[in-house]
C-alpha cells in the first residue's frame, strides 16, 4: 500500500483530531466519532489509538492549562503532524484507486 501504516479506527481518529482543530482532546474526539459516524467508541481503544499514532508521529500533544472544572487535572490537546497528513493524503489515494477500479457491473444487483 506504500509508506504509511493506519489502520480503520486509526484513520477516523486522526480525521476527527482534524475536524476538531484546536479542541481535540479525549472526551471531544470520542464524542464526535460517535455522533458524526454513531458507532460507539471505549475510553481505552481511544487511548490506545491516540498514543500509537502519538509514537508512529501521525499527532502531536500538549497540555492545556489546568482548570477548576477539572479539579486541576490539564487537557491534553492532539494534532495531525505533517507526516500524519501525507499518511492520510495515501490512506485516501488509495481509496479512491479502488473505487474507481470497480466495474460499475459488479454492483449491478438486478
Amino acid at each position: 500500500m506504500g509508506k504509511y501504516s493506519i489502520g480503520e479506527f486509526e484513520e477516523v481518529v486522526m480525521l476527527t483530531v482534524a475536524i476538531l482543530y484546536g479542541n481535540a482532546y479525549g472526551v471531544t474526539i470520542k464524542e464526535d466519532i460517535e455522533a458524526r459516524l454513531k458507532r460507539n467508541v471505549s475510553v481505552g481503544a481511544m487511548r490506545v489509538a491516540l498514543q500509537r499514532l502519538e509514537e508512529k508521529g501521525y499527532l502531536i500533544s500538549e497540555f492545556g492549562e489546568s482548570t477548576a472544572v477539572r479539579g486541576g487535572k490539564r487537557k491534553k490537546f492532539f494534532r495531525v503532524t505533517p507526516e500524519g497528513k501525507r499518511a492520510l493524503d495515501q490512506v485516501r489515494e488509495a481509496r479512491i484507486k479502488l473505487w474507481d477500479a470497480v466495474p460499475d457491473i459488479a454492483f449491478d444487483f438486478k
